[in-house]
């Protein structure tokens, strides 16, 4: 089934011309990022704008939601007045089933555990045309790339790791769900113009070496923010040997390291895997246009030229990797890894290994994974950790079971998850004798932050591709380096692993029988959205108030925040998705998860109306029934992560007023512009040595707010002193006003209002 043919018919109709005109007015040839950006103008190209400073305008051409995100989306979106979504829209339920015993039976409980969640989000699907997954499809990155991602395209999502779909030639862009109900509503879509980082790929892979050890690479050299406000763009002929799928994995990744996406160019491996997904018209209609789906024959010949960044990769050269603990750009070689286990004292004796997600779910991933698998049954091996597999969606699950991959791993010992995130995002019933003792895992997943899969602060997760991840499970020792160490079988005869082989798609073509895919009512005028009033898991949203039209001064710090403070460390996962669509009930995880810099603890801040130490949500609450407004203090990279707007929309409910750190992660710092708070950076970043425990905090400047003006922050210390810092921020005229209006949401209700 080919969705949005007509859609991509005119998109490419036009494409061209636009193109034509973006070159004209840059004055040099495009890169593919600058030609798909310039052909989502909303009108033909009239200026050129300039990398990483000018705010532009974009019409994308479609809306992707997983479960999670999607309820405050919708939620946001049912108060905008209007009636059906104006541009293709989906939902997708993967993020709120739990890996508890295997695939049947944890898809049957989160159907049960979540039925009035999912009969909200179906109903509201069906009332505004949304297309809807149901729980079991897949993860809707693996479902995006088979059935919506096209060359040329471009789309938001509301999940940090939308890019994805860079694999088949699109720019897609994780937001937070007030930026996908700007575009659910016809709105412009605003994103400052993205510089662009080329890595350009020489050489063929082979080997034990994949697609995932290139971005494990890649984030080993951008850490988790060099990619900050860039696209990466991958080009050369390492690029495109690499199957569509691989490329997907890619560009996954390419969250990790902060990046708004990646890209690849379209190909002839592109083509393949469309024709594969049932898609031939797409890729029919992509060969008669690829000259305008590729770079400029000159990038190629000098991309330092106009790439502000170039990265050279030479794949013959690339050697497996594995990366973490506890953060996804500590890169390192295989022939490196077993020294560094030894050198930190980590623990050797790896417990878990877990392969799958969105990241590495495809027929190619998995079929590798079972080349290395059978070894063991053939070899007479015993796999020696725990072992479990995800399949990234229904198609590909059936695909395997079909061709008897599944039997593979089920004859050693493998569990086979369902369809969904399940433990990548902590939705996972980690089986341990001691949750505190010191423990390894290791995943082909994207994120291994600190409690990211099991909740656990003493597991060490790391994360490598599935072949690796499999090779270590049966050998059950980090230290093993499958390339040249030999293991012993039942016989006691010494054995080493062969190259994993596989196939980058089905041999026989994928097939199944349902994917799980509900189209919305062609009337949903009648369609009653089901929310009930008593729901401890759904809440209807009121407006955020407007800006008093004055300085904020008095206020109180809720807490100075120590080191990584990701999205995960404001809005946990795990146990507290299942009130995504509850902010009131969600907003008591808020912030948890973050070091109070005054006492190395988490969930313990001071309580200045009691001098107490209590959790940071009940201290909140506390000084939101005297009316005090607080700061929130960070670090460097706050909101690290996920592109979850709770983060945002959870401080902005419990009275919080402004966030001051040292400097944001893209996605978070769009997420608190839009509801309508204040998002602050230290001028000078030592200052952030100045706050103090007991501080009474002024916010001077708002009066004036103007874009490239300096606000001033007072700190009224308790001794009677005080400190005046300057303190820079991003804010646009459009930002600013949102922030008076009391959020963008509010801004858009008056626009869809006049029209």
């Amino acid at each position: 089934m080919v969705f949005d043919l007509d859609l991509i018919k005119k998109l490419y109709a036009g494409l061209p011309a636009k193109v034509a005109a973006a070159r004209t007015l840059t004055g040099h040839p495009l890169t593919l990022a600058e030609k798909i950006l310039y052909a989502h103008l909303p009108q033909t190209p009239k200026q050129a704008y300039t990398r990483g400073k000018d705010y532009v305008d974009f019409a994308p051409d479609r809306v992707a939601m997983q479960d999670a995100t999607a309820q405050m989306a919708l939620l946001q979106f049912m108060t905008c007045g209007r009636d059906k979504v104006a541009v293709p829209s989906t939902v997708h339920c993967d993020h709120l089933i739990q890996a508890k015993v295997g695939a049947e039976e944890d898809l049957a409980t989160a159907k049960d555990v979540n039925r009035e969640v999912y009969d909200f989000l179906s109903s509201i699907s069906d009332k505004y045309g949304i297309g809807f997954w149901k729980a079991g499809a897949g993860i809707i990155h693996q479902v995006v790339l088979e059935n919506y991602a096209f060359p040329g395209g471009m789309m938001i999502g509301t999940d940090s790791h939308t890019p994805n779909a860079g694999g088949l030639g699109m720019i897609a862009i994780g937001v937070g769900g007030a930026d996908a109900v700007d575009v659910m509503a016809g709105l412009p879509w605003e994103l400052k113009m993205p510089k662009l980082i080329g890595v350009r790929l020489t050489g063929k892979l082979s080997g034990w070496t994949s697609a995932k050890d290139i971005i494990l690479k890649v984030a080993g050299i951008l850490t988790v923010k060099g990619g900050t406000g860039a696209i990466v763009e991958y080009f050369g002929e390492g690029a495109d040997s690499l199957s569509a799928t691989g490329k997907g994995t890619i560009c996954n990744m390419g969250a990790e390291i902060g990046a708004t996406c990646s890209l690849f160019a379209y190909d002839a491996k592109m083509a393949d895997y469309l024709k594969a997904t049932g898609r031939q018209e797409v890729a029919d209609l992509a060969d008669g246009i690829k000259e305008h789906l590729r770079p400029d024959a000159e990038v190629y010949a000098d991309p330092a030229k106009y790439y502000d960044q170039v990265i050279d990769i030479n794949l013959d050269e690339l050697e497996p990797y594995v990366n973490g603990p506890f953060t996804p750009d500590l890169a390192w070689p295989i022939s490196k890894f077993a020294e560094a286990v030894t050198a930190n004292n980590w623990p050797d004796k790896l417990e878990v290994a877990l392969i799958g997600s969105c990241t590495n779910s495809s027929y190619e991933d998995i079929s590798r994974a079972a080349s290395v698998a059978k070894q063991a049954t053939t070899k007479g091996l015993k796999t020696k950790s725990e072992y479990t597999i995800t399949p990234g969606s229904e198609q590909v699950r059936f695909t395997i079971e079909r061709d008897g991959l599944l039997d593979t791993f089920e004859a050693i010992g493998g569990v086979v998850l369902a369809n969904a995130c399940g433990p990548c995002i902590g939705q996972w019933a980690r089986h341990i004798d001691d949750p505190n003792r010191k423990n390894s895992i290791i995943t082909s997943f994207n994120r291994n932050f600190a409690k990211r899969n099991d909740g656990l602060a003493s597991t060490h997760a790391f994360v490598a591709s599935p072949e690796i991840v499999t090779a270590l499970a049966i050998a059950g020792d980090l230290k093993f380096n499958p390339l040249k160490d030999k293991l012993r079988n039942e016989k006691g005869e010494e054995v080493l692993l062969d190259e994993p082989t596989g196939f980058e798609l089905p041999p026989k073509g994928f097939a199944v029988d349902d994917p799980g895919y509900q189209a919305p009512a062609k009337d949903g005028s009648k369609v009653v959205v089901k929310v009930a009033s008593d729901s401890q898991r759904l809440q209807l949203l009121e407006p955020f108030a407007a800006w008093e039209g004055t300085d904020l001064k008095g206020l109180r710090l809720l807490i100075k925040a120590k080191g990584k403070c990701t999205t995960d460390h404001i809005s946990m996962a795990g146990p507290w998705l299942k009130f995504r669509g509850h902010l009131d009930n969600i907003s008591n995880n808020m912030l948890i998860g973050a070091v109070n810099a005054f006492n190395d603890k988490t969930d313990s801040v001071k309580n200045e109306l009691t001098s107490e130490y209590g959790p940071v949500p009940a201290t909140q609450r506390a000084y939101k029934a005297k009316g005090i407004g607080t700061v929130v203090v960070g670090d460097e990279n706050y909101g690290e992560g996920s592109s979850r707007e709770h983060a945002a929309m959870e401080p902005r409910h419990l009275g919080v007023r402004a966030i001051l750190v040292k400097s944001f992660a893209r996605i978070h710092e769009t997420n608190l512009k839009k509801q309508g708070m204040l998002a602050l950076t230290f001028a000078n970043k030592e200052d952030y040595d100045k706050v103090q425990e007991d501080d009474t905090i002024d916010i001077t400047g708002l009066t004036g707010f103007a874009p490239g003006k300096p606000l001033t922050v007072v700190l009224h210390h308790k001794d009677g002193s005080a400190d005046n810092i300057t303190v820079n921020h991003t804010y646009n005229e459009q930002q600013i006003e949102w922030f008076k209006a009391g959020g963008a949401l509010n801004v858009i209700r008056r626009e869809v209002a006049k029209k």
